[in-house]
């Protein structure tokens, strides 16, 4: 079960595909040389294959254990924990004014699913803490960034995210948790909260959580949610740590995968701290904006799980590709001597490219989106900023939704190449399925990421974002049928293929959008019962379309490049065996006034 970073995959998507070459023009990238960038990918690789990727046997089958209030972490994760803060690798892409390196989210993005690839459960404690210093640079006072963003960013503390509780998952108007202020201007938390992940470990010295929480007196629902910081130890004025807070952990819950990342359930003013009754937080901006500020924390950390998801599959498809070359059963159908290597048999071929493809067009969705983020962060024209935004924004609920919905998939036919065998724990492709499991469902299930994608990213800007990636798109498409005529014989076909499934791709995402604009008003149940078939039909056309530009790149070189030859090959399959579930996810899409009527008359 060992694992090998995708190494060159980034290197080719950076070049052709995201865009860095014009980003590293950017002045605020220019002392960054791609030498450098190239570097830092090859020296996660080495860390990620010899010193992450080892633990991920160990922390599933012996996963953190809770006894008196302290969670003790698996020996192998001190040890890797201890190394990924010494390599800095937290503040990859942090400012250096807080310690970070600065350098671009393209990398970061690629780093971030090497790390999820090797562990997922290890990256979620670097994945949350991120997320927690993204929320104080953005909205903390300057007091909050001087006690608590550069110990986060050297890892020597970590962060959590603190929002669901029992009554309270998706819809946090429902949240209880109470905030009460004192006269020193902070406020006493009492409340519990659940599925807070890392929420209890002993892989740092602190532990800060940013808790959604409601004021006396606060409007009712969302409008009245306010933001606190509230760290494990109270923090000094001069960074050190003093008295334990009133905030302990309860239970673990005992889960389907990602064994090893401890889900705590929190108490907040259970009276067992050092500081008297009342977990004691300081408030994060203005009182009734606490949801407004854990957006920013809850898209970063989508995007994140679109990674994670992006790496479970690589994870699974190494893994299945390693097993099928090994595994010796039945002749080929053509006819053969003896048994072959499964990998030779057609059907296990198909899953192959699946799981390949699967994971090459939402990894390429995914860095173009990073791209865009660095824009944002970085680009001096105001309007080349406000359209990355928009891009942005519209690709994160892709990302996200598509991305992790494929790794189920991929995951699954990892099992089944294995047969018999991935059932079996002991070969690993067990494990890849159950912990893909939850990233359709955590930071937001795939239908609250296609509720996005309709209602703010489709619907509020008229189709704008959508219609602006068509129009790109087409270009692609007058791209192949320029190029065809001169590709080698051997590449016509193929680029044929995608020329004209791409275009036929292209026609329906068109039609979704417009379908989308047309009905939202009128027919609104109709269309977010197709909210699910739109984010997918979405994610399957772009990463179609970056598949071309892939394709595109591969047939210009030529030559005999292994590399090459297989993204070609993945480009084409891609094609003919993927894009073709766009036109059936349309044409359910354009059901959807017919289908909610008639579903007056069932029993749902």
């Amino acid at each position: 079960m060992t694992y090998c970073a995708p190494v060159q995959e980034f290197r080719f998507i950076f070049q052709h595909i995201a865009g860095l070459p014009e980003l590293l023009k950017l002045p605020a990238y220019s002392a960054v040389e791609a030498d450098l960038i190239d570097a830092v990918l090859e020296e996660n690789a080495r860390f990620t294959e010899e010193v992450v990727a080892p633990t991920n046997w160990d922390g599933d089958q012996n996963p953190p254990q809770l006894k008196d209030g302290v969670v003790k972490s698996p020996a192998s994760f001190h040890k890797a924990f201890a190394q990924y803060a010494e390599g800095g690798w937290q503040g990859l892409r942090h400012p250096e004014e807080w310690g970070g390196q600065g350098l671009p989210n393209l990398l970061s993005a690629a780093i971030s699913e090497n790390f999820s690839a090797a562990n997922i459960a290890f990256s979620l404690c670097p994945m949350l803490t991120d997320g927690v210093i993204e929320a104080l640079l953005l909205t903390g006072s300057d007091k909050q960034k001087q006690l608590y963003v550069e110990t986060l960013v050297q890892s020597r503390w970590t962060g959590t995210m603190n929002l669901t509780e029992s009554q309270a998952g998706s819809d946090l108007s429902l949240v209880s948790t109470r905030a009460v202020p004192q006269e020193d201007g902070t406020y006493r938390l009492f409340g519990q909260k659940i599925f807070i992940t890392y929420g209890e470990h002993d892989l740092a010295e602190n532990i800060v959580h940013l808790v959604l929480a409601r004021t006396a007196n606060a409007p009712a629902g969302v409008k009245g949610l306010s933001l606190f910081v509230v760290p494990k130890f109270l923090v000094n004025d001069d960074g050190s740590l003093g008295a334990r807070n009133d905030v302990w952990c309860a239970s673990l819950e005992h889960k389907l995968g990602i064994h090893a990342s401890p889900t705590a359930v929190l108490l907040f003013g259970d009276g067992k701290g050092a500081v008297g009754e009342g977990a004691i937080g300081t408030l994060v901006g203005q009182e009734n904006r606490g949801l407004e500020y854990m957006f920013i924390m809850m898209n970063a950390a989508r995007f994140a799980v679109g990674l994670q998801g992006i790496a479970v599959s690589e994870r699974a498809t190494q893994l299945a590709l390693s097993y099928a070359r090994d595994r010796i059963q039945s002749r080929a159908v053509e006819g053969s001597a003896g048994p072959v290597a499964i990998i030779n048999h057609p059907d296990i071929q198909r899953m192959l490219l699946t799981m390949r493809s699967l994971t090459e067009a939402p990894r390429m969705i995914a860095c173009v989106a990073a791209a865009a983020d660095d824009m944002i962060r970085a680009h001096p024209d105001e309007q080349v900023r406000k359209v990355n935004e928009a891009l942005y924004d519209y690709l994160v609920p892709v990302v996200k939704g598509f991305s992790t919905e494929c790794s189920l998939e991929v995951s699954s036919l990892g099992v089944q190449v294995h047969g018999g065998m991935g059932f079996i724990e002991e070969t690993g492709a067990a494990q890849y399925y159950r912990d893909a499991r939850i990233l359709t469902i955590y930071e937001g299930t795939t239908a609250i990421q296609a509720n996005d994608l309709v209602g703010r990213k489709t619907v509020r800007d008229g189709g704008a974002t959508a219609f602006s990636l068509a129009e790109q798109m087409e270009r692609t498409v007058g791209e192949l049928a320029d190029f065809v005529a001169q590709a080698q014989p051997g590449q016509q076909a193929g680029l044929t293929l995608i020329h004209d499934q791409l275009s036929l791709a292209i026609d329906s995402y068109r039609a979704s959008v417009q379908y989308v604009l047309d009905h939202a008003q009128a027919d609104v149940r109709a269309v977010f019962l197709g909210s699910v078939p739109y984010l997918m039909l979405t994610g399957y056309v772009l990463g179609g379309w970056h598949m071309a530009r892939a394709a595109l790149v591969c047939a210009a070189t030529g030559g005999d490049d292994t590399f090459m030859q297989n993204k070609f090959a993945t480009a084409v399959f891609y094609a003919g065996y993927v894009l073709p579930r766009v036109q059936a996810l349309d044409a359910a899409i354009h059901q959807g006034v017919t289908i909610e009527r008639a579903m007056k008359y069932s029993d749902l």
